[in-house]
């Protein structure tokens, strides 16, 4: 399978605000397991491309979500996550998003240098790399667990909220400008 990424190098091609860059996000998520499987969930940040601080960990995102799923394993977790993110992105009218994961096992998969050996995880990577090709351009790339902060807190934030009793999911999408 040939791989096209149409990788970016992150911060230097991108034009800047008010230039009419193609609109996009960086979008930081995280996947979570109490045990493995255990309760899991995701959390996604969405940073729109145009702010300046778009790419600074302590980004005040744009949109966020975070999702109880249940009994699942991190893995699955973290694919979750990729793909609830890249079609809330998609939805919210982006051509290019800047994937930044503390998963490398997710971006050297999405980028083909890895193999996906896990019969949970092929599904998921297929449905991934699809909803990417969509995009003018994706990136994906590995960050530090502590530049993943807002993601990892929604993900704790969505298993104590379900085990509370309240709602699997929380959606918050950028306000009318």
């Amino acid at each position: 399978m040939a791989h096209e990424s149409r990788p970016l190098t992150l911060g230097l091609d991108d034009p800047g605000p008010g230039t009419g860059a193609e609109p996009g996000f960086v979008i930081r998520t995280d996947g979570a397991a109490r045990g493995n499987p255990g309760p899991a969930s995701l959390g996604a940040a969405l940073i729109r491309l145009d702010r300046p601080d778009a790419h600074d960990p302590r980004a005040q995102p744009d949109a966020t979500i975070s999702d109880y799923l249940g009994i699942r394993t991190n893995n699955v977790a973290e694919y979750t996550g990729v793909l609830r993110a890249v079609r809330l992105a998609a939805e919210l009218g982006a051509r290019r998003v800047e994937l930044l994961l503390d998963s490398n096992l997710i971006v050297e998969q999405l980028h083909g240098r890895w193999r996906v050996k896990d019969a949970k995880l092929a599904p998921l990577h297929a449905e991934a790399r699809r909803l990417l090709a969509g995009f003018d351009r994706w990136s994906a790339a590995h960050v530090r667990r502590a530049e993943n902060f807002a993601a990892d807190a929604m993900c704790n934030e969505a298993i104590e909220r379900a085990l509370a009793g309240g709602p699997a999911s929380v959606v918050r999408r950028p306000e009318a400008r």
